[in-house]
């Protein structure tokens, strides 16, 4: 079975978009301009190869997006690609993860003056089998709409992504969910199950009430963020320790960021 990769991690503002936006942005991550969904949330993304940070929202007036503002505050989805929605909901059916059937939405995009429209479809699990936050699967039907050259350069050195930490009160129940989920396997780790997702993992700890914990970002050298860091009031840096990982606290949106070097 082909393992399900990343294909972004989700932080909700819930209605404090513009404040979030301005502490990553202040913090040398490049965001894409402000998206609007039809389903009715707004979205920035922090683009990476292969997958992508994103931070949502819903608008002060108009449309609110129901799931968004049933979901955690915070970091509150991951996600991962499909190629295939149809064949994907098929296959969460066949393991019993009772998935809901694709759904197609899109946002508004202007490129070089043109305005174009990015599409998808998504297939998600019921929110009580994974309690920590939301999880689903995306199929990009225009992916060059959202990997683009200009938005891939962060001047932070923001390059991936390490792991998700999942704080559990049954970890290797819901370890096995994320397995069956990904198509990858659950194996005991130092802390409690490591799902590894190619070059992702999802660590699954013991915890008193589920919840995505932490999340682990890659960086070109940590010595640029450090700097955006300790210039940002509301961010508090750690500096790396002997395991080389260097913390980013953000209070205001319920986040820990462990920061690596890909050097």
């Amino acid at each position: 079975m082909t393992i399900a990769p990343l294909d972004h991690v989700v932080i909700n503002t819930l209605r404090g978009m513009d404040a979030a936006a301005d502490i990553f942005a202040g913090l040398g991550f490049t965001l894409t301009p402000l998206g609007r969904h039809s389903l009715g949330s707004i979205n920035h993304l922090m683009v990476a190869p292969g997958a992508y940070l994103e931070l949502v929202g819903v608008p002060n007036e108009g449309k609110q997006r129901q799931e968004v503002l049933d979901s955690p505050f915070g970091l509150s989805g991951l996600v991962f690609k499909t190629k295939d929605a149809d064949a994907t909901f098929a296959r969460l059916s066949d393991a019993g993860l009772a998935p809901g059937e694709p759904k197609a939405f899109s946002r508004p995009v202007e490129i070089d003056g043109a305005a174009l429209e990015a599409k998808f479809r998504t297939v998600r699990v019921p929110a009580e089998l994974f309690p920590a936050g939301r999880v689903y699967f995306c199929e990009h039907l225009t992916p060059e709409l959202v990997w683009r050259e200009e938005w891939l350069s962060h001047p932070n050195g923001f390059v991936g992504f390490d792991r998700i930490e999942v704080a559990s009160p049954a970890p290797e129940a819901d370890a096995r969910r994320y397995a069956a989920a990904t198509g990858s396997s659950a194996t005991l780790s130092a802390a409690g199950w490591r799902v590894a997702v190619d070059d992702f993992a999802i660590d699954v700890a013991p915890g008193a009430a589920a919840r995505f914990a932490k999340l682990g970002l890659r960086f070109d050298g940590l010595d640029a963020l450090a700097a955006r860091a300790s210039a940002t009031p509301a961010a508090r840096w750690t500096a790396p320790g002997a395991d080389g990982v260097a913390l980013l606290d953000i209070a205001s949106l319920d986040l820990r960021i462990e920061c690596r070097s890909s050097r």
